[in-house]
């Protein structure tokens, strides 16, 4: 798939609130033939597309991390129920619980996709206008990229991984069962539109492994090859022992 569909299919699988803060390929791309682009005005405009992907990526980093410290909260405070787990209540509770674990985890996954996929396009719209303009602009200008802090997503992958964890420890469910509903999950949301943010999750995952799978065009200038089993990077099976017994009908 060429990477002008691939980016345009996942804005608009991603949530309805990030569509304006990804990459202007499209535009960015026709400009390249235009006869009065300088390059000064072309380093301009990547500039300031960087400048919106870092406003935006340190927004929601702050906003996991305020988020992170909301569920670890209200986890502690389940488990200090769990003398009631027969309660009516109690069970809502634990079902609100994991379907915010597993949002958030979501967004997560969601946040280094976007990082993902607006490097990829700024790596591929320099070598466009590299070879039309027979200029030499890619190298330096991914020097420059590297050192900013939407590319750096070391924090949110350990927050994802952190969370895995978490889930495991706090939702258990046999592997069966939960390879079963992965699956059911999965198959539903990718046949139902906007139905909560597992589809748009399943499809930054299958994003992430297709531009970031080895392959014959690999260069220096690409993102190493994922394997989606890689912690970070997926929605795993919930599957061992949980401080809070979580009751099942």
């Amino acid at each position: 798939m060429k990477f002008g569909k691939r980016i345009k299919e996942q804005i608009q699988e991603s949530l309805p609130e990030w569509r304006d803060k990804f990459l202007r390929y499209k535009e960015l791309k026709n400009l390249i033939s235009s006869p009065s682009l300088t390059e000064s005005i072309f380093v301009g405009l990547l500039n300031a597309e960087m400048e919106k992907f870092n406003a935006f990526f340190v927004e929601q980093e702050e906003d996991f991390i305020i988020h992170h410290k909301e569920l670890q909260y209200r986890i502690k405070r389940l488990a200090e129920k769990c003398g009631d787990n027969d309660d009516e209540t109690f069970r809502e509770e634990i079902g609100e619980m994991r379907k915010d674990t597993v949002n958030f985890h979501g967004e997560m996954v969601l946040l280094v996709n976007y990082s993902n996929i607006n490097y990829t396009g700024l790596a591929k719209i320099l070598k466009k206008y590299d070879k039309r303009r027979g200029g030499a602009l890619r190298s330096p200008f991914i020097q420059k990229v590297l050192h900013q802090p939407f590319f750096k997503t070391d924090l949110v992958s350990r927050l994802a991984r952190e969370w895995e964890t978490t889930m495991d420890a706090v939702f258990p469910m046999s592997n069966r069962e939960a390879e079963r509903g992965y699956e059911r999950s999965a198959v539903a949301s990718s046949a139902a539109a906007g139905e909560g943010i597992f589809r748009n999750t399943v499809a930054a995952l299958v994003t992430m492994r297709e531009m970031r799978r080895g392959s014959s065009t690999y260069s220096a200038f690409s993102l190493p090859p994922v394997n989606l089993s890689d912690p970070d990077l997926v929605l795993r099976p919930i599957h061992i022992s949980s401080p809070i017994p979580i009751p099942y009908s």
